[in-house]
């Protein structure tokens, strides 16, 4: 298949640039197979689930990865965290007027610099100088890492809406946006009326926003994220599909992640890393439904999406979402997707 074999016209107006006041207050479209399309609120969610379905989270957290500063030289510098190697290294993407060279100094302020220890592909692994940890240096000068298609700096709000409720294990760079929607109300809600839930942890990278240059989609590599299935999940799992329940997957991240751990037939514990790359004619061996966000156009996760629902379906789904105005990506509306 070819990259623009998923391409449709996004209108600029709608990508959201801001969360809404309320959680719960986007919209949902409803995808099943044997129905038209189905717009509702998010609300609503609950009311379309049954008792003894398995809802499975992204329990990964945000950290604030992006950080601002300059070279010996003066130039400015601008650092996005890819992942934190131990207390004092990290890799990360740099963007400067020219690439730094090994043991180049940088500086974030008068207290905190860092070490360019060497480049590995399109990241840089770099050292924190000094007595402080890189996760303390983050959390005390780092930014929210929003998208590059939110076109405003970050805000104090985004701290707290660019993270799930659930949110617990540190290690992402962009949020597992579908599980935005969730509050702690609607997480009660759904506990009452039967629905069970799982948390599982997959650290999103940066290279979830990184555009597909081949036109052969076989062709294009996916970027390494890490992840964690435990026994206890697995064993949800198979409860679960065992007694006729579905396994809803919450995000695109908690599918790779299932499936990553299905790749032998069944459900088994994984820890470790993934570059699964899920496209139309993959066969799902752990996953029942889908929450997710609308995805880029020609992207690896609209991709998925089409593989789990079918190709036209899904950009028919899509053309709908676009008539009816609903808002795209991060800080967008959902929609549900019966496999």
């Amino acid at each position: 298949m070819q990259r623009s074999d998923f391409s449709f016209e996004l209108p600029k107006d709608l990508i959201a640039q801001f969360p809404l006041e309320s959680r719960t207050g986007s919209r949902l479209l409803y995808m099943h197979p044997s129905v038209q399309f189905q717009d509702h609120h998010f609300i609503d969610f609950p009311s379309l689930l049954a008792p003894g379905d398995l809802l499975v989270f992204n329990n990964t957290r945000v950290i604030p990865a992006r950080l601002f500063g300059y070279k010996q030289t003066g130039g400015q510098i601008e650092i996005l965290i890819e992942r934190v190697l131990d207390d004092k290294r990290v890799l990360a993407q740099l963007r400067a007027s020219q690439s730094p060279k090994p043991q180049t100094q940088l500086y974030i302020n008068d207290e905190i610099s860092i070490t360019v220890l060497q480049r590995i592909n399109n990241f840089f692994e770099l050292e924190f100088n000094g007595p402080r940890s890189a996760s303390d240096i983050l959390q005390a000068v780092g930014h929210i890492p929003l998208p590059p298609y939110i076109k405003r700096t970050d805000t104090q709000r985004d701290k707290r809406r660019y993270q799930t409720v659930y949110a617990q294990k540190p290690g992402a760079v962009a949020a597992p946006t579908a599980g935005l929607h969730f509050d702690e109300a609607m997480l009660e809600k759904m506990r009452a009326i039967g629905v069970e839930m799982a948390f599982l942890t997959l650290h999103v990278g940066a290279g979830t926003f990184a555009p597909i240059r081949v036109n052969d989609i076989r062709q294009h590599t996916m970027h390494a994220e890490r992840l964690q299935v435990s026994a206890q999940v697995c064993e949800q799992v198979k409860t679960t599909r065992a007694r006729g329940g579905r396994v809803i997957a919450v995000g695109t991240t908690c599918v790779r992640a299932l499936e990553t751990a299905s790749t032998e037939g069944t459900i088994k514990p994984y820890d470790g890393e993934t570059r699964l790359f899920i496209t139309p004619g993959y066969k799902f061996v752990s996953v029942d439904a889908l929450l997710t966000n609308f995805h880029f156009p020609e992207s690896s996760l609209l991709m998925l999406v089409c593989a789990f629902a079918g190709q036209s379906k899904t950009l028919a789904a899509y053309q709908h979402a676009i008539a009816q105005k609903y808002r795209f990506f991060s800080y967008g509306d959902a929609m549900f997707v019966i496999k």
